[in-house]
């Protein structure tokens, strides 16, 4: 199978600090690729640097073939990116951000509005899409920084945390969207730390801890050989760490 995202030795530093350490793996093409681990693993860096926000210490990476160092304009130009914290405007409306999403993607023209209006219903968002985004409750904002990131139909999609703050209903909605994604051929890369969320949705996981990945493989084969029920179990017993040190991290 065709891989995707390619990944070696991807290091991050900020001074004397190593956030990402000498990481490498592969993603294939339709698969959902779950990125785990807690809170300060490196798991925003490694998005961070995989879709040009910020530049590796040393390394490789490519996506869709495509060198993050060399060709970070043309790899933009085909991924959607949900961040960790909101990069939508508070002055504008819900629509006017997808419409303008949309043209920043360049979405021809005659496009826009319908694809905006689609996304809207999707996420449950059409009866507020004139009010201003500021407006918006957590959950609100959570599901319009989605929308905006498909707005122009990606060919790869990184998901950084993407459920925290959505309601119940919309967080259904949209692990339904990534289900219909995977059946599609579109690549997602998904980070979370909602572990039950990451069995039911991910093809194979990367477990990253302190900035080293300690294990890849299907949520399936990682509780068989932990002889674990669930894959939290089976992430305790490999990480090592505690599980209310797990549970304050999906609390966040």
């Amino acid at each position: 199978m065709e891989n995707v995202i390619y990944v070696k030795e991807l290091t991050k530093r900020f001074g004397d600090f190593t956030a990402v350490d000498g990481i490498g793996f592969e993603v294939r093409k339709g698969e959902v690729f779950g990125f785990l681990g807690p809170n300060g693993a490196g798991k925003t860096t490694t998005i961070r640097m995989l879709t040009g926000l910020s530049k590796p210490t040393c390394g490789s990476a490519s996506v869709l073939g495509l060198d993050i160092k060399s060709e970070i304009i043309n790899v933009k130009k085909r991924i959607g990116v949900v961040p960790e914290i909101s990069n939508l405007y508070d002055e504008l409306s819900g629509f006017d951000n997808l419409l303008f999403m949309a043209q920043l993607y360049g979405v021809p023209r005659t496009q826009r509005k319908r694809r905006a209006e689609e996304l809207l219903k999707t996420f449950r968002l059409y009866e507020r899409k004139d009010g201003l985004f500021r407006t918006f409750s957590r959950g609100m904002k959570r599901a319009l920084a989605i929308a905006a990131a498909l707005i122009h139909n990606p060919e790869v999609i990184f998901l950084d945390e993407p459920t925290v703050g959505l309601d119940v209903v919309a967080a259904r909605s949209l692990r339904n969207l990534i289900s219909n994604f995977r059946r599609q051929g579109i690549t997602i890369f998904h980070t979370t730390h909602y572990l039950e969320e990451a069995d039911l949705l991910c093809d194979r996981v990367a477990v990253l801890v302190k900035g080293k990945i300690l294990t890849i493989d299907t949520p399936e084969a990682l509780k068989s050989k932990t002889n674990k029920k669930s894959l939290e179990e089976a992430f305790m017993k490999i990480t090592g760490l505690e599980p209310d040190v797990m549970a304050i991290e999906k609390g966040k």
